[in-house]
């Protein structure tokens, strides 16, 4: 028995630590079917492409542990709305909630001999095999099953979701008489009878939905194809979910209706093979006209049925060897941790939307845990992966926050603010969607956090074609809350009160250090794309200052507002306070808190915890390390030392910001312990909640702790540099970066770094202090480590 210890939800449970997956480098295999972990692997095992996302169920439907499975399929902003009913009002409060849909499950497909339906819960599995390949992104799965009467099969099957299709998905489905002959039928049909996971007392493990969210309008079953048509009750989409199904291999093939779907039935000799290849699309109105997504949904499956499974395979696996050959992280010396940082980047792959609409949720594509929101997880964590692997995903990203102005400048207007946009805290498409204010709405943070990384997307690409177009709109329009917020002291120092920082243990507070200082930059950035705006771009800053109504005197008072920032900083400790406040509460009693009460937030009231000093996550170290250069090396020991006593890290999105700012003073024992604790948080579930869903902040968080960590990588005012060093455990490893359209492969070993410029004219940047400079000339430089 284990407990869940984590932010997302705590609850006895028997799924232990994963011990199952052997460590492979480049795939996950199981080699037996066991139940009780069946509601874990559904999670690893999902597949994705940013849109659809397909649990890693049988191909026949759930088979695991009495209410320890979930049938789940998912589609990236595809969501519903509830109203949030408060038993106490207030104005002001967010009153819509979204929630992401499980839709119908159009994957599944069983073989049947004698009436006897294949399940992997019942008859008698002889041989299991089942592999996520991370180069080819399929799920094959391999099965020997007898029936109750003796009669033996292979079933063989493999599954994707098209990386370069995004509404659809496919499997082959082959089933193979071992040890008899006679007839074999299997019946290809869509599950409609879904709901979403129900929440219970934990609501960030699912949604307060109860019965179906879909009310179909319509179906059409044609000789071997099928198309549901269904809408959402409230948010007013239409969703089409069509199949097409293909057979080969046998001679005659009967064919008749079956529910939604087919069956098909075929007289086999011994060793014979049967076999279907199910071609399935997803369209919604979030895309298209609604009256467009049947036409399209038959449009898809039309390309692929012509293209046929292997060449859709093919296809997947060109799509992924261009991904690996410039985003893979590779470590020499620990199999199982490479394996566990090349699921994850998979993973956040499988789970980012391209498509400037959707962003990536909390829990991608593989789960419901916190209903499918976005979060400021994917500008901090998240965004610094893309940007330097697929920069192309990084700008969707920031398109999404453009075209979530407008709801941002409606929240903006419900919170007082008669100018300016706030972006909401946890949302889908744009709506603040946190009930509970003190820890969501009054994350301020929020608008630094976007303009931050539109910032670091500048530094990285120069893409001042982007800022003209829509990211001066966003980064101005944002900034101007800090100064609608703020005030000067009788000091003059600029204050900022009420607010919550990142540590979600510590609420509503005056002077959040973080917050301040990610204000000042982003008042700091603001002015600065102004004034070059206005220089390099007249007539796009006369477009966007005419149209939010900018003049000289906000952009002085955002410059004025920087200069003055109060950052709470106690001399007696030589410390950042993370806010007024902090220091002079109580300090937690760690000591006499019972393991079993952790996470705080799930056995202490809200005020219990928010009146003692105890972080729940990285705030002011997370500071340190967004900020480096504006910190000292002797504060940011300090910083570390202390707030690392206080921090119960009770949040997954804490342990990689420990572990890189452990790195940067030098403490490398610590920076590797975090590092491990992030690594393969889900392919080891150390959480004990994987089956809910992965943690995709985390996962990004172990690309951040190479890189920005061990690497040393930083990326700001003063340029691009690293200061590499090598773990212990490790004999090496190796990461490529792109800035500015140019691609550095940086490689470690114990004896110094290589640095090669694989693509770009050029490329400048920093060696421990030491300047470099690669072309094409000058292609490659060998940095050896000081002794």
């Amino acid at each position: 028995m284990t407990r869940i210890r984590d932010e997302d939800t705590e609850v006895e449970n028997d799924i232990d630590n994963n011990s199952m997956l052997a460590a492979e480098p480049w795939r996950i295999r199981e080699t037996a079917f066991d139940p009780a972990s069946a509601f874990l692997h559904e999670t690893l095992f999902t597949l994705g492409n940013g849109w659809i996302g397909l649990r890693g169920t049988p191909d026949e439907g759930t088979a695991g542990a009495a209410g320890r499975t979930l049938e789940g399929t998912y589609l990236n902003g595809f969501y519903d709305t509830e109203p949030i009913r408060y038993p106490e009002n207030a104005y002001g409060l967010a009153r819509v909630n979204e929630f992401m849909l499980n839709v119908p499950n159009a994957k599944r497909v069983a073989a049947v001999v004698d009436g006897e339906r294949f399940a992997l819960d019942s008859g008698r599995v002889v041989a299991y095999e089942r592999t996520l390949d991370l180069k080819t992104g399929l799920v094959v799965r391999t099965v020997e099953w007898e029936t109750r009467g003796g009669k033996r099969l292979r079933i063989a099957s493999r599954r994707l979701v098209a990386f370069e299709r995004k509404h659809v998905a496919a499997l082959e489905y082959a089933v193979t008489p071992l040890n008899f002959a006679g007839t074999v039928r299997i019946v290809a049909d869509i599950d409609a009878d879904v709901t979403n996971l129900q929440a219970g007392d934990d609501p960030r493990v699912g949604s307060a939905l109860t019965g179906a969210a879909l009310i179909e309008t319509g179906r059409e079953i044609g000789a071997r194809d099928v198309l549901l048509l269904q809408r959402t009750r409230h948010s007013g989409f239409t969703l089409a979910t069509a199949t097409e199904c293909v057979v080969s291999g046998a001679p005659a093939v009967r064919v008749e209706p079956a529910g939604l779907g087919h069956a098909f039935e075929a007289d086999l000799a011994e060793g014979a093979t049967f076999t279907l290849h199910k071609y399935i699309a997803y369209a919604s109105s979030r895309d298209m006209a609604p009256d467009a997504c049947g036409p399209h949904a038959r449009a898809e499956l039309a390309a692929a049925c012509a293209a046929g499974f292997d060449a859709l395979a093919r296809e997947q696996a060109a799509y992924l060897s261009g991904f690996w050959n410039e985003a893979d992280v590779s470590i020499a010396g620990d199999d199982a941790l490479q394996q566990g940082v090349r699921f994850n980047q998979f993973h956040l792959l499988q789970s980012v939307g391209r498509d400037g609409r959707t962003n990536i949720a909390a829990k991608g594509v593989t789960g419901e845990g916190y209903e499918g929101h976005y979060f400021w997880d994917t500008e901090i964590y998240v965004f610094p992966f893309f940007l330097f692997s697929r920069p192309e995903i990084a700008r969707a990203l920031l398109q999404y926050r453009y075209n979530g102005l407008p709801k941002a400048r409606e929240r903006a207007r419900q919170m007082a603010h008669t100018k300016g946009a706030l972006y909401p805290w946890r949302t889908i498409a744009g709506e603040e969607c946190s009930a509970y204010f003190p820890a969501g709405t009054a994350q301020y943070h929020i608008n630094a956090d976007v303009a931050y990384s539109i910032r670091l997307y500048l530094l990285a690409t120069d893409d001042f074609d982007f800022m003209a177009a829509q990211g001066a709109e966003i980064v101005l329009e944002t900034a101007r809350i800090w100064t609608g917020i703020g005030s000067y002291d009788r000091q003059g120092r600029f204050c900022i009160n009420t607010v919550t920082g990142p540590d979600e243990y510590t609420a509503i507070v005056n002077n959040n250090t973080y917050t301040n200082a990610m204000a000042r930059m982003h008042m700091t950035f603001a002015a600065d794309v102004a004034e070059r705006l206005r220089a390099e771009r007249p007539a796009d800053f006369a477009r966007i200052a005419a149209a939010i109504g900018l003049d000289d005197a906000e952009i002085g008072a955002w410059r004025a507002a920087s200069a003055a920032m109060l950052l709470p900083y106690d001399e007696a400790l030589g410390i950042h306070a993370q806010d007024d406040s902090f220091l002079a509460k109580q300090p937690w009693d760690f000591a006499n808190t019972p393991s079993e009460n952790y996470p705080l937030l799930l056995h202490y009231h809200p005020l219990v915890i928010y009146r003692h000093q105890v972080c729940k996550q990285a705030d002011v170290v997370l500071a340190l390390l967004l900020l480096s250069n504006e910190f000292s090396l002797e504060d940011k020991r300090r910083d570390f030392d202390f707030y690392e006593r206080v921090t119960t890290h009770d949040s997954s999105l804490s342990s990689c910001i420990f572990s890189i700012v452990a790195n940067e003073i030098g403490d490398r024992r610590k920076a590797y312990d975090y590092f491990m604790e992030t690594a393969r948080l889900d392919l080891d579930n150390t959480h004990a909640n994987t089956q809910y869903g992965v943690h995709t902040a985390a996962m990004a968080g172990t690309w951040l702790g190479v890189a920005y960590g061990f690497a040393g990588m930083r990326l700001d005012g003063a340029g691009l540099r690293f200061a590499p060093t090598l773990p212990d455990q490790w004999t090496g490893y190796r990461f490529k970066v792109q800035v500015r359209g140019a691609l550095l492969d940086v490689a470690v070993d114990a004896a110094g770094t290589d640095y090669r410029l694989l693509r770009g004219e050029r490329m400048s940047f920093a060696h421990g202090g030491t300047p470099i400079e690669l072309d094409a000339q000058r292609a490659h430089i060998r940095m050896e480590t000081s002794q």
